[in-house]
């Protein structure tokens, strides 16, 4: 039994969808979060800069005793994800765009990617699609200025619809039949996305199945926490904490809410 906190890191608010389902699957478990939301969105930064605010995170969360960090954000695990794990005595569960799952569901043979330019440039989103997906036609679209409306709490505003119908006329238009959400703030625009594409079109994230994977590495390497009482959760922002009690509304438990300057 392992009682050390698993630790989260985003560029602000948008794993939080992520969060939930660890909490969903590992209930006993206490998280930190770090929402680095001055530094949103990481997805029009550098490679080199991205790297170094994974750097700063990671260590942050190992100043907490983390046993396992989860990178909850698209655009930093496919800029650091193999640097993290060569250079940290501990696990991590990255975050990439479901395209396998969408291209083997397919029966139009066509899906759309609405993702940051940082994940939709990297090598490990060109390698994902080769690899699982060299038979189906993906439509890209960079989500400018979506998560930017997020974090300010707008993610049903009439700014955040103006830009999803631009984004998705050319998928709608090309026929797809799943379109994949490569930004974890991007969740908070399935109410929205509903609305505008046509019914049978799915809309898949990562969420569940990074749930599911975190629990797998944590068991293979004897760091679940079997203690069974609620687990406690802290989040960290180096902004405005008023936005993460937005986002974290409704929720039940011991949860922290903070700005702290890093």
């Amino acid at each position: 039994m392992d009682r050390r906190p698993i630790g989260i890191f985003d560029s602000g608010v948008g794993g939080i969808s992520i969060w939930k389902e660890l909490r969903s699957k590992m209930p006993y478990e206490d998280m930190i979060y770090l929402a680095d939301s001055i530094n949103a969105p990481y997805g029009e930064k550098s490679p080199e800069a991205i790297l170094e605010l994974c750097i700063k995170n990671t260590e942050l969360l190992l100043q907490h005793q983390c046993k396992l960090i989860v990178v909850a954000c698209n655009t930093a695990t496919t800029n650091a994800i193999d640097y993290l794990r060569k250079n940290y005595p501990l696990p991590f569960i990255g975050i990439e765009p479901a395209i396998k799952p969408a291209a083997l569901q397919s029966v139009s043979g066509k899906i759309g990617v609405l993702a940051t330019r940082g994940t939709l440039a990297s090598s490990l989103f060109h390698s994902t699609v080769k690899n699982h997906a060299a038979n189906i036609e993906i439509i890209e679209q960079e989500g400018a200025g979506l998560v930017e409306l997020i974090e300010k709490g707008q993610a049903t505003s009439p700014e955040v619809r103006t830009l999803l119908q631009k984004y998705i006329q050319p998928m709608k238009e090309a026929g797809i039949d799943h379109i994949v959400l490569g930004c974890t703030h991007f969740p908070y625009l399935i109410p929205v996305l509903k609305e505008e594409l046509p019914a049978h079109v799915k809309i898949i994230d990562c969420g569940e199945a990074v749930a599911r994977q975190t629990f797998r590495v944590l068991k293979e390497h004897n760091l679940l926490n079997a203690e069974e009482r609620p687990g406690k959760h802290n989040f960290f922002i180096n902004t405005d904490a008023n936005v993460l009690s937005h986002f974290l509304k409704g929720e039940q438990g011991e949860i922290k809410t903070e700005f702290l300057n890093f």
